[in-house]
């Protein structure tokens, strides 16, 4: 499987209390989606399979199975889920995967604003990250094609003069 076909549904946010349950940030749109597309895998190789999961205040708690302890939960800290692409439910028109745009070109009004490498999510939405470390909202996209199209507000990437 290359990474296209695998795609991020969460990340583990640490451990949970002394028997080994960690806390699970969900990437689904529905949030508690994540548990139930089966055994989950990290980009190691290595595979996940959540026996009991419940909600929190803006995350999951979740047994993994062969986790056992507060050292091994707090180990895997950080570590990404995917979960194959064909387990995913078919988009419809007009919807992507945000992995999808990794690689693909940004403009903006005609003009090119880099390639995105990534994405950030500091709370108020999802950022595309270009190699210059440019952060733009995913909220800002008008289409996805060859390149991704934003329409940007008036002055959005200027520099900010110092007073």
């Amino acid at each position: 499987m290359t990474p296209r076909d695998l795609i991020p549904v969460g990340v583990i946010l640490g451990a949970h209390g002394i028997r080994g349950d960690v806390k699970i940030k969900s990437f689904t749109a529905d949030p508690s989606a994540f548990s139930s597309y089966g055994p989950l895998a990290a980009s190691d190789g290595r595979i996940f399979e959540i026996t009991k999961s419940k909600a929190a205040t803006d995350h999951f708690i979740c047994t993994l199975k062969g986790v056992t302890d507060r050292n091994q939960s707090e180990a895997l800290k950080g570590t990404e889920l995917l979960v194959a692409r064909e387990k995913l439910p078919k988009l419809p028109e007009g919807e992507f995967y945000l992995s999808d745009l990794n690689g693909k070109e940004l403009e903006a009004g005609g003009n090119s604003l880099g390639h995105i490498v990534g994405f950030q999510n500091y709370g108020a939405g999802d950022l595309m990250e270009l190699q210059s470390g440019e952060l733009v909202p995913v909220s800002f996209i008008t289409r996805v094609a060859e390149k991704v199209l934003v329409d940007l507000p008036e002055g959005y990437l200027d520099e900010a003069e110092a007073p």
